[in-house]
């Protein structure tokens, strides 16, 4: 039986890039440097970067496979282990399947960490990777058994033979931000713009506050904190995902995640309002820093929106906060979190009781997991 965390040491490599290519992973018990389970295989020919991916894809594989709940990831591969932890852009079309596929696997387990290692670090791997390319090449390969560690020890093997130069570099974890829009009201059934009017819950609202909770608690059983707009179709939503939680977090209410204030137009809707203020609603639609009249401009709610997540980080670091809010908040947080144009404000929509999910670390990385699931909400 695996232990619950395990350590993942992955390697690819092509001779040529692109040229004859293979890749190695090995999963080892992180206290003893057992070996655990060992993955290889040749890949024809391919670069790299494709190969070091499918030797994580293969590394997560084996962990899921033993049971595992946490695994740390050590490659000596920067570009993977940066576009894993969402600090650098994946630009190249033909990794991003191979990401999306390493990235469902991240979603399997209660956590997994990233680190960048030397390559003299990742020998075990880089041993498996090898052997994978000269049989690629048509080459020999070593005759070394499976579980066989090779000459140098790897990464979490007995201290008093690994090598003297190791020191693991830092790791964090993300603080994750689970979004989720208020159940439905009366307004929003009729499309109606809903700012700062505290317009209650419907029945059918409070139904789906029911089903957003038992989602949320399956998505994360342990909680930090759960905070909410404090208007009231917010504030019951957020008493129903704490209930699901078990009742031991309670629901705190924080003015910045209340919803834009739209002023005139408030309980019309957008075609009442194309008619009474056309050149208004254009000039809106236009610029976030323009304010519906006597409102607030999607610029000013950003700021507000910025503070919520920026204190998140630091007082939940590494943690899971259940964040509960409006349309524009939320929106605004997901345009920041993918550096989206403002035109993502007016093209993504999000329903009631939608969730999203968002990941961030200390050093500035973000990675947008969930946009607008609404799964739970199919039986109602």
């Amino acid at each position: 039986m695996a232990p619950r965390v395990v350590a993942v040491e992955a390697d690819g490599g092509s001779r040529g890039n692109p040229g004859p290519a293979g890749y190695g992973a090995v999963v080892l018990d992180p206290e003893t440097g057992e070996v655990l389970a060992e993955r290889s295989e040749s890949l024809g020919t391919t670069t790299n970067n494709v190969a070091e991916y499918q030797g994580l894809i293969a590394g997560l594989t084996a962990a899921a496979e033993l049971g595992a709940a946490e695994v740390d990831v050590r490659m000596d591969s920067k570009l993977v282990v940066e576009q894993m932890c969402g600090r650098w852009q994946i630009k190249h079309p033909g990794l991003r399947p191979l990401a999306a596929q390493a990235a469902g696997l991240v979603g399997r387990f209660t956590a997994v960490r990233f680190t960048w290692i030397p390559r003299e670090q990742n020998r075990h791997a880089d041993a498996l990777a090898n052997a994978a390319m000269d049989a690629a090449a048509g080459r020999p390969t070593s005759s070394r058994k499976a579980g066989q560690p090779p000459a140098t020890p790897a990464i979490g093997s007995d201290p008093a033979t690994a090598p003297a130069s190791w020191e693991p570099r830092p790791t964090f974890t993300a603080t994750r931000l689970i979004l989720v829009r208020h159940g439905e009201t009366e307004y929003t059934e009729q499309r109606r713009y809903s700012g700062r009017g505290d317009v209650p819950l419907s029945e059918r609202g409070r139904a789906q506050a029911g089903a957003t909770g038992a989602r949320v608690a399956a998505l994360a059983p342990s909680v930090a904190a759960v905070l909410s707009s404090p208007l009231s179709r917010c504030t019951a939503t957020a008493a129903a995902i704490a209930e699901a939680l078990g009742g031991d977090v309670p629901v705190r209410t924080e003015d910045d995640l209340i919803e834009c204030d739209f002023g005139a137009w408030e309980g019309r809707t957008f075609a009442e309002v194309r008619q009474q203020w056309p050149g208004e609603m254009d000039a809106w639609l236009a610029s976030p820093r323009i304010a519906p009249p006597d409102g607030e401009s999607f610029t000013h709610v950003a700021e507000r929106a910025h503070r919520v997540t920026a204190g998140l980080l630091t007082a939940y670091p590494g943690e899971t906060v259940v964040v509960v809010s409006h349309v524009s908040p939320i929106k605004l947080m997901l345009r920041d979190a993918l550096a989206a144009g403002d035109g993502f404000l007016h093209r993504l929509f999000l329903d009631a009781a939608g969730i999203s999910v968002l990941d961030m670390w200390p050093d500035g990385g973000v990675a947008v997991r969930t946009v607008n699931d609404t799964a739970h909400l199919a039986a109602l």
